[in-house]
């Protein structure tokens, strides 16, 4: 972790502090809230003359954002907003040279430790994990989840936070994770912009923690606008705190948060109301919300627009008039804590500091460029040929390089010489091969936390069966494998609709509850976003949750939640963060349009950096649990809704062994035709197989098991060059998974070359499926559908031998 140069608010801990202690505490707030703003009117400029490309900042909040920062203490979390730049330079979580560093996008993980240049700025994240994946001490550091963009959704994810401080509090078992929680006395500090709480994701989370207690002091700041939008048009009543007065709890002691309400510029009051706040949440674990009101947006949304356009000339008077920092420098004045003088020379120290710290985040992004153009021109200027006289002509003329034009006229000269053999030319290529390794890790790495304790470098156990092992109902292979682990890793909890007292509508978790407790095994109300928020929430504090979605069908609710946090989390943190989250559902063949569900095109394009697993069974289930649950990466396992009652054998080490994830298996041998499937439809394709045998044919059937990863050992491409025929079958839509399957097999695996016909995809139909079994007949792949495509790639194979059915 870097090192951090900055100045930190202090709070007021002490009863007994004289006045030259209390005016330096709050001159050095002022020094801050100076600070912050010249780093957004700096930041807007950079951003205008084009030396970063896009800039939001955290103009007209600085005051209300000291005075939180004043209760924020180690052990606690953020969960926050892209507006909170003075809330993260006074807490000192990060500073206005890495502030900076992330404007001009620096890929150095030192220059900006929250993203290494992956995120705009004003996007802030806290290093949870060393290279290795161990974690830090979160109870020694200020902690924050990596921002997102997505309007509301850090609310989610404030859920899990808030809940593992009750757990450690309330769950003696875990007592020796001691560097994740002191006692559950950490607060999370959640913080939205007004026009944000129009959001379902805020009402649904808001709710949640209103019923399960959780200790959060989310902050609304309400500047009256949305961008353009004013809050008559978004917030019932033009005010959220009012809009959520039943929420409030009452004398009875009910469920429910506490609101407070205080004016933005108001620095005394604000100190007053976070300091009681904070109290509610860290002592008796109730959630409050602190609306602040009348803030500004000086610079207006962010550098891609002007507020003038939509603000009235009487707004913006106002907002002059009580811009937070003009509101803090008058209180200085009057309540004769500083004279105009000593103020002026904080603002130009402060302005002098800010362009002190610019200059360097902006020389040093330089030098990382300056390296790769140096070298770049040094290797073009030893080719002699006429042909690198213009890459290199551009390279020299740079006045502000990027790494873009220095590759861009690299890889121009290498195209220009492909025919010629010139001195020099090997060098370069060599040189561009050696830098794309290089530029990898600056902008490619980390999808997957890639440790030592990713599920894809477990050592594998295989299931063991007794002799006189019992065979059983699917579901209780499951139940089995999730009670084992649960007397194994206390860290373990499940949760979701139905999940506790019934144990899931499908009975995995049947009696875990009564086994194990409340606290760790827990029904949730149906709000599929905060249930996976929940999961992101306790595995960034070291817990291990499934958190169950009924039926894959409803994972859709959920799915900006899983694709822009849970999925981007290792990837956007460069490595810094990760959250182990186990998503459980079913779904497939069932009945109806939403019950029977198999949107794995929208599973694979948004999830890239969750594994997707697709399991045939439930003992396959059971050990893909196994193997992830002794990982520290996400994934999400689909089980089959019509496999929980099919017999299987009951494994006598069901909580050992373990199932490879992205590892494809061989479940039928065959010469004739490679078909490649999974989950429901695997069934379909096996009883297909004994029709084929009828007509002379036979098939060759691989279970995918993994879509993200999918088979790593390459097990289609072998099966393929014994076939040199490849079907791929599912019940996604088509154009979906099956196309997916194709890519990898024909392109990555490269078995296009092996084909001596079409490769074929048999998919369901483009729209989902009607209620009904016949419904179901006429949409999905069936026995009858597999059969006949395969007799028809055979027939175009040997029209002679297998003449066509439908001449």
């Amino acid at each position: 972790m870097s090192d951090i140069t900055m100045n930190i608010s202090n709070d007021f801990e002490t009863s007994k502090i004289s006045f030259e202690d209390f005016r330096e505490i709050i001159l050095n707030d002022y020094k801050l809230a100076a600070e912050s703003r010249y780093v957004s009117l700096l930041g807007r400029k950079e951003v205008l003359t084009g030396k970063a490309k896009f800039g939001i900042f955290g103009d007209g909040k600085e005051v209300a954002q000291l005075a939180l920062s004043k209760v924020f203490k180690e052990g606690d979390w953020r969960s926050g907003y892209y507006r909170d730049q003075t809330f993260i330079f006074a807490s000192g979580i990060s500073n206005i040279y890495h502030f900076f560093s992330q404007l001009y996008a620096n890929p150095d993980l030192e220059a900006d430790p929250s993203s290494g240049g992956r995120q705009m700025n004003c996007h802030f994240s806290t290093q949870l994990i060393d290279s290795a994946g161990n974690w830090y001490n979160q109870t020694e550091q200020k902690n924050s989840a990596s921002d997102i963009s997505t309007t509301g959704g850090q609310m989610s994810r404030v859920m899990g936070l808030g809940l593992a401080s009750k757990l450690y509090r309330e769950n003696d078992q875990l007592e020796y994770l001691n560097y994740f929680s002191q006692k559950g006395n950490e607060v999370v500090f959640c913080t939205i912009g007004n026009a944000a709480t129009s959001e379902g994701v805020f009402w649904e989370t808001l709710n949640a923690m209103a019923v399960k207690q959780i200790p959060v002091v989310l902050s609304v700041w309400d500047d009256g606008y949305g961008i353009s939008v004013p809050n008559a048009v978004q917030t019932a009543k033009s005010d959220i705190s009012e809009a959520i007065r039943g929420f409030q709890r009452d004398s009875a002691g009910t469920s429910g948060v506490e609101i407070f309400k205080v004016r933005g510029w108001d620095y005394a009051a604000l100190c007053e109301v976070y300091e009681r706040a904070a109290k509610f949440a860290r002592e008796e674990h109730v959630p409050c919300v602190v609306h602040v009101t009348e803030l500004t947006q000086p610079q207006g949304h962010s550098t891609s627009g002007s507020h003038e356009r939509y603000k009235s000339a009487e707004r913006l008077e106002w907002e002059d008039a009580y811009d937070c920092n003009v509101k803090f420098r008058e209180w200085l004045l009057t309540s004769g804590v500083a004279n105009a003088e000593e103020l002026a020379h904080i603002e130009k120290e402060a302005k002098a500091f800010v362009r002190t710290e610019q200059r360097r985040a902006w020389a040093d992004y330089h030098k990382t460029i300056q390296v790769d153009l140096d070298e770049s021109i040094a290797l073009l200027s030893e080719i002699p040929h006429p042909m690198v006289d213009l890459p290199l002509k551009m390279l020299q003329s740079l006045a502000e390089p990027s790494l873009k034009e220095v590759y861009a006229n690299v890889r121009r000269a290498i195209r220009d010489l492909r025919q010629v053999n010139v001195a020099g030319k090997e060098a370069l290529v060599s040189w561009y091969k050696e830098k794309m390794a290089i530029n990898h890790s600056r902008y490619n790495d980390k999808l997957f936390s890639d440790t030592n304790e990713s599920p894809l470098s477990l050592v594998m156990t295989d299931a063991v069966y007794d002799d006189d092992a019992a065979v059983v109902d699917g579901r209780e292979v499951l139940n089995a494998c999730f009670k084992e682990n649960f007397i194994r890793d206390e860290r373990i909890l499940a949760f979701g609709e139905d999940v506790g007292k019934i144990g899931d509508v499908n009975q995995g978790f049947a009696g875990l509850q009564e086994k194990f407790g409340e606290l760790r095994v827990f029904d949730t109300g149906i709000r599929e976003s905060a249930i996976i928020g929940k999961g992101i929430g306790l595995a960034l504090r070291g817990l291990r949750p499934i958190a169950e979605i009924q039926y894959l069908d409803y994972l859709i609710y959920a799915m900006p939640v899983l694709s822009d946090d849970l999925a981007s989390l290792s990837y956007r943190t460069k490595g810094t963060q990760k959250a182990p989250v186990i998503v459980r559902t079913r779904g497939h063949r069932l009945e109806g349009i939403w019950h029977s569900g198999s949107p794995m095109t929208v599973l694979l394009g948004g999830l890239r950096g969750m594994h997707v697993c697709v399991p045939r069974n439930m003992t396959q289930a059971a050990g893909m649990y196994n193997t992830l649950l002794r990982s520290d990466e996400p994934a999400l396992v689909v089980e089959c809704l019509n496999g929980y009652r099919l017999k299987e054998k009951m494994p006598s080490n069901v909580g050992e062994f373990t199932v490879p994830i992205g590892v494809a298996e061989l479940i039928r041998p065959g010469k004739d035709v490679t078909v490649v499937s999974y989950g429901a439809t695997l069934r379909v394709v096996q009883e297909a197989a004994i029709e084929l045998e009828k007509l002379g044919i036979s098939i060759e059937i691989i279970d995918a098991q993994c879509l993200l990863p999918f088979d790593r050992e390459q097990l289609s491409v072998k099966s393929l060059s014994k076939t040199n025929k490849l079907l791929v079958v599912d019940e996604d839509m088509p154009g979906g998974a099956t196309a997916y399957l194709l890519q990898e097999i024909l392109e990555t695996q490269k078995g296009y070359f092996l084909l001596d016909g079409q490769p074929r995809t048999l998919s369901a139909k483009a729209h989902r499926p009607p209620y009904g079994s016949d419904g179901d007949y006429f949409t999905k792949p069936s026995v009858d559908d597999v059969v006949e495509v395969v007799y028809e790639m055979m027939s175009e194979y040997n029209e002679q031998e297998y003449p066509k059915l439908y001449s």
